[in-house]
């Protein structure tokens, strides 16, 4: 039997499109001989759709768009993810899958496991399902399941549905999942064990459809695989884009496992800029070009995204700004091919301190001085973002962010933060990833001391640890939630240890009011990670 993993990349809401999009590849697949097509989770709104579900309008368009679907079913069937309305008690949807076959829909399976970690809040919207039946299907058996079905973790769910399924019957032949399954770096390998455990341990093949493309913070890597029941990868889509993947069952493994790298990061990232700028109506970008490892990489995040032809980059220099750093930001837009403008501020510095004379006489400048320097690269960009309609990518890292290292209303001011959940180490890898081939980006942006140049002489370790040790610290207490003692234990400072968590705490109002930024890692600042600004624990 011929199988396709449709890995498909929605835009939430946009229902004509999305329906288009899917009738397209089931003709597609039939063209090819298949028996059955597979998409992803909630096909047809997209994932996640969020409190959308709570407007009665959003579930009867969906509700329309699938009865189109159906119609267009005939001989080859259709696996999906839809919203099921339900009565009763409780929420008033099912997150489930359907099979669809010659004009009718034939078989539900109701998502079981129901996610409330992290980025996740799916109990506020659906009801969890219950047992799953097989499905039948050309004298085959299929377990269907969606999502986190197949991710059971006996420390938080006390219900396995695959294993409830497998146990009740015995004639199961192939296990089917698809899914919404966000990014980060790690994922890959986590999706190995766990899918090789579960096609070894219930001795069963496993097809898998993920989502593709990006959503607000989210980036959905696809990587749609299909398994044997050994758990070698028999057939696998491409990362990052969408893909079309023809399974023959019958015929050995030919395929390998996608594996973690610094090159996942970089596909995630230029993926989420491109999405995110696209499908919120933006083609075009503008970034202001410091002469730092940081608005570098961005930069070249963005024009591979968007290409040269859309990409602006601003240098903004100051009294403080050294001339290499002005030198080498022409040099790296040059080699991008993108376009480079050279707007001093030193005018506008002066028009600030003449005004604020009369209120600051006899106070030492200090940070109030380097901020106003912040802020007005900040206006000078978004006045560029309004009149020639691009969107202002910021470029602070995750260190950065963490530390509150950064100013609010000035480098902080954009609509996405490109690397906001990238670690200022990881930055570095990204850097030397991007010059492997060729030198794209100055080889003395990489090498030089990292600085704000807001005051004469500045570097970053003047303020904050190493980033050597503050971004394993950072990690510990951020995405392993280890307490001071426990991060001490590593090796690291008590004195540096409380430092950094204090400066987190502190800081907590500034990321409420930053952009949002594109998820990489385990736990990101954003709706993943929910921290009251006023409290007063400390640990």
């Amino acid at each position: 039997m011929k199988i396709a993993l449709a890995q498909i990349n929605p835009v939430i809401g946009d229902f004509s499109s999305n329906l288009s999009l899917v009738i397209s590849r089931i003709r597609e697949a039939e063209q090819l001989g298949c028996a059955l097509v597979v998409f992803p989770e909630l096909t047809l709104c997209g994932y996640p759709p969020q409190d959308l579900l709570e407007r009665p309008a959003f579930v009867r368009a969906h509700d329309l768009a699938l009865e189109e679907l159906v119609k267009e079913v005939d001989e080859t069937a259709v696996v999906l993810g839809v919203l099921e309305r339900r009565k009763g008690p409780g929420k008033p949807l099912y997150n489930s899958a359907v099979l669809i076959h010659k004009g009718r829909v034939v078989h539900r399976a109701r998502k079981q496991l129901l996610p409330t970690y992290d980025v996740f809040d799916e109990s506020r919207y659906f009801e969890p399902g219950g047992y799953s039946m097989p499905v039948p299907f050309k004298g085959m058996y299929f377990g269907l399941s969606v999502c986190e079905d197949i991710w059971h973790d006996p420390l938080q769910y006390a219900v396995d549905p695959v294993a409830g399924m497998v146990k009740e019957n015995t004639s199961l032949d192939i296990l089917i999942n698809i899914s919404a399954s966000p990014y980060h770096h790690g994922k890959l390998g986590e999706r190995r064990q766990v899918f090789t455990e579960l096609c070894r341990k219930n001795n069963l093949p496993l097809l898998y459809v993920n989502q593709v493309g990006a959503q607000d913070s989210l980036v959905f890597d696809g990587h749609s695989l299909a398994l044997n029941s050994r758990g070698d990868v028999v057939a696998a889509a491409a990362g990052f884009v969408e893909d079309l993947v023809i399974v023959d069952i019958d015929k050995p493994a030919a395929g390998t496992w996608p594996e973690d790298s610094i090159v996942q990061v970089e596909n995630a990232l230029v993926l989420g800029i491109r999405d995110y700028l696209h499908k919120t109506g933006f083609s075009r970008g503008v970034i202001g070009l410091s002469g730092g490892i940081d608005s570098a990489v961005t930069a070249v995040l963005a024009v591979r995204a968007l290409g040269p032809e859309n990409v602006r980059c601003v240098a903004l220099p100051s009294p403080y700004t050294a001339q290499m750093s002005i030198d080498d930001a022409k040099q790296l837009t040059q080699n991008l091919g993108c376009g480079f403008d050279l707007i001093p501020i030193a005018e506008a510095m002066d028009a600030y301190k003449g005004m604020l004379a009369p209120l600051f006489t006899g106070l030492a400048e200090d940070v109030t001085e380097q901020n106003i320097q912040a802020r007005i690269r900040g206006n000078v960009l978004m006045a560029l973002s309004n009149k020639f309609g691009a969107m202002l990518l910021t470029t602070g890292n995750k260190s950065e962010m963490a530390v509150g290292y950064c100013t609010l209303y000035g480098d902080m001011s954009g609509g996405l933060a490109v690397l906001a959940d990238v670690p200022k180490v990881m930055v570095y890898e990204l850097a030397h990833w991007m010059n492997t081939d060729l030198e794209v980006i100055p080889d003395r942006i990489i090498t030089r001391p990292p600085s704000a140049e807001l005051k004469p002489d500045q570097c970053d370790q003047d303020d904050l640890p190493p980033y050597e040790v503050l971004d394993p610290i950072l990690a510990a207490y951020l995405e392993e939630h280890l307490g001071v003692d426990d991060i001490v234990e590593q090796g690291y400072e008590r004195r540096v240890v409380r430092d950094v968590i204090r400066r987190v705490v502190l800081n907590e109002h500034k990321r409420k009011q930053a952009p949002i930024g594109l998820k990489v890692t385990t736990k990101a600042f954003g709706y993943g990670r929910r921290y009251p600004i006023v409290q007063r624990f400390r640990e």
